[in-house]
């Protein structure tokens, strides 16, 4: 029997009880596709640094890179520095293996879950790649003369040519394969105009479009495409953009196709291990509550299983969720709507 190894990283609040849900959906679609898992859990996180001031240790990192994918809940605390723990941890794990690509689906399986009128499934089906290494979050800067009258803090955004012809030739290969029954379309965005270092964007998207002829191209500035994005959102097929424009594009991706509660993000270098995880965050107030809503994490095991070799289970545990959403049964995709391991039980049975 085929075993996948995965690395499983509950973190912190609402974490592990949505990752529960999500490993009991995991362990019951491969018992019915035929494979195996193989978990090791790892306690790094808020709770386990409070108690070693240990974040992630680097041979932790190296054990993890012998894996085939890594499933995370969520990272951050109140008690602990803002960013401290995401730097470490979601931050070094995204740098440690080059995770180039954050993958973030943004398909509608409901009319009844879209907060906008007259949308419905068929025209809520994108898919944004999000640049996962580089711009703004690389660090570069700092703030001197901090808590002075005179402080200067300087944020820099970087962009190389590798960097963002990679994520490009990914993304025009995904509309290429996903071509979701007309002519796929790759779409842009960036802030160019007002940017000028984004021109390495507008010049190595045109060049390499070159080399896909059978995809459509557009281009948006960030601030038009989250307007098109809420007025016409079927206009998007794939759409390609820099780190900090991605992670506002997608959260708003994410209550177009009904709440936080659904969406998952996978965060993927092609044929290495991969990162995936539901994009709620910790919901610290949520916590032991068994309220938070394991549809994402569930979502982000399915995007988990497409990366494994496993497309069959894939598409099994997708059917699930759109079951579920489809039927009625789901009041809403926001915590305390419904129990945890109630939604959990929804999907298993589906399955």
């Amino acid at each position: 029997m085929r075993t996948h190894q995965i690395a499983v990283l509950p973190g912190d609040g609402i974490g592990e009880e949505v990752v529960a849900q999500g490993l009991r959906v995991l362990d019951a679609v491969a018992a019915k596709e035929g494979f195996a898992v193989a978990k090791t859990t790892y306690p790094h996180g808020a709770d386990h640094y409070l108690k070693t001031r240990e974040a992630m240790p680097a041979e932790v990192l190296r054990e993890m890179g012998t894996k085939e994918a890594i499933l995370l809940g969520a990272i951050g605390d109140p008690r602990i520095e803002t960013g401290l723990l995401e730097r470490a941890i979601i931050w070094g794990v995204r740098q440690t293996f080059d995770l180039f690509v954050n993958l973030r689906p943004i398909k509608l399986y409901s009319a009844d879950l879209c907060p906008l009128k007259g949308k419905g499934p068929a025209d809520i089906d994108m898919i944004v790649v999000r640049e996962n290494t580089e711009d703004a979050y690389a660090g570069l800067g700092g703030i001197h003369r901090k808590g002075t009258p005179h402080e200067v803090a300087i944020a820099e955004m970087i962009y190389t040519r590798n960097g963002v012809e990679r994520v490009i030739r990914y993304s025009f290969e995904l509309a290429r394969k996903r071509n979701k029954g007309g002519k796929p379309k790759v779409t842009l965005v960036d802030k160019a105009n007002a940017i000028r270092a984004q021109d390495i964007w507008t010049r190595t998207f045109a060049e390499v479009a070159r080399e896909f002829p059978g995809v459509e191209t557009d281009h948006a500035y960030i601030d038009a495409a989250c307007m098109w994005m809420v007025k016409n959102p079927e206009w998007f097929d794939v759409v390609v953009t820099p780190n900090l424009f991605g992670d506002i594009l997608t959260d708003l991706g994410a209550m177009v196709q009904g709440g936080m509660g659904i969406a998952a993000s996978g965060n993927i270098h092609p044929g290495k291990v991969s990162m995936f995880e539901p994009i709620h965050g910790s919901a610290p107030k949520y916590r032991g509550q068994n309220s938070a809503n394991p549809l994402a994490t569930i979502e982000a095991v399915r995007m988990l299983l497409d990366h494994v070799g496993e497309p069959a289970a894939a598409s099994r545990v997708g059917k699930a969720v759109r079951s579920v959403l489809e039927g009625g049964k789901v009041k809403s995709l926001s915590a305390g709507a419904h129990k945890t391991d109630e939604l959990g039980d929804m999907v298993l049975a589906a399955l």
